[in-house]
């Protein structure tokens, strides 16, 4: 079947992460059924008329604007495959256009908020405690992805360079600076980790669950969400948003969008430009605070 063959090619050409192919592949099967069921024909048969019909189907089952982008985005790649791979002749999805989405900026947490959260007495003084407390404090200070900070090894950090590789997306390799802070609590970490193991064979990953084993997508929100829950009313409590502040923070305090752009792992620049909102935001609140005439 041409779906899996690109599913191949995603995984052997393109490198993309096992989470990604997912996605593709759940958004192919999903307008794989809505063919079937509605005009008995496969996706490589498909008409410009036939995915307009689809994606209606897709808002009126109440789908948001960005989820109907997404699954365009995993048509288009599809498409692109199977005219390269001379499958089809013409693409149905050249005269669709993407839906328009309200642009949503999201509100990083404040200075004071991210004092509250890494304050240990939030912490448990066992192993998860030790664990969880570091995991904060490396989403906080390297704006690493939560993907990134799962595969970390211990072979990864670079203790006399004070430096982290991390493996981002599409395997681009990246190298992040350590706070002598984090060096001190990496080492702290692995002193109890080995107390806590000690006699049990255990995985190769920095962080580890409470049974020896790599931690995962699920187990790493909730213990943000956890935290942060305690020190913020702020809807918005995942990993990503400790990166969104990262970033934010660095903008507010002088340091400029390429070096940001380089820490994140982003791909181009216009990925980084969403945070200059909040360095905008603290220059309005400069100016309101300094500017002669704002008092009158």
């Amino acid at each position: 079947m041409l779906i899996n063959q690109f599913k191949e090619y995603l995984l052997y050409e393109k490198n993309y992460s096992p989470h990604t192919i997912t996605s593709y592949m759940n958004d192919l099967t999903d307008f794989r059924s809505f063919l079937k069921a509605n005009y008995s024909v496969e996706p490589h048969e498909a008409t410009t008329k036939q995915i307009r019909n689809w994606i209606a189907d897709l808002s009126e089952r109440n789908l948001a604007e960005t989820s109907i982008n997404r699954k365009l985005a995993s048509l288009k790649s599809f498409y692109k495959f199977l005219l390269r791979t001379k499958s089809i002749d013409k693409n149905p999805l050249t005269a669709v256009s993407g839906l328009k989405t309200a642009k949503k900026i999201p509100l990083p947490f404040s200075e004071k908020e991210m004092e509250l959260l890494l304050e240990k007495d939030l912490f448990d003084k066992d192993y998860e405690g030790v664990r969880d407390y570091l995991i904060l404090h490396l989403f906080y200070t390297t704006g690493i992805r939560k993907a990134e900070l799962i595969n970390i090894k211990t072979a990864d950090i670079d203790f006399a360079k004070k430096e982290l590789k991390v493996l981002g997306k599409r395997n681009k390799e990246r190298i992040l600076p350590l706070l002598p802070e984090t060096l001190d609590l990496i080492k702290e970490f692995e002193e109890v980790k080995q107390h806590f193991f000690k006699g049990y064979k255990i995985e190769a990953y920095l962080f580890l669950t409470k049974k020896g084993k790599k931690m995962y997508d699920v187990l790493v929100w909730r213990l943000i969400n956890s935290y942060i829950g305690k020190v913020s009313i702020k809807h918005k409590k995942s990993p990503h948003m400790l990166r969104h502040t990262f970033a934010t923070h660095l903008l507010n305090k002088g340091a400029d969008l390429n070096s940001i752009k380089e820490l994140l792992g982003h791909s181009s620049l216009a990925a980084t430009q969403i945070y200059t909102h909040a360095g905008i935001q603290e220059l309005k609140n400069v100016y309101k605070k300094a500017h002669p005439r704002s008092k009158k």
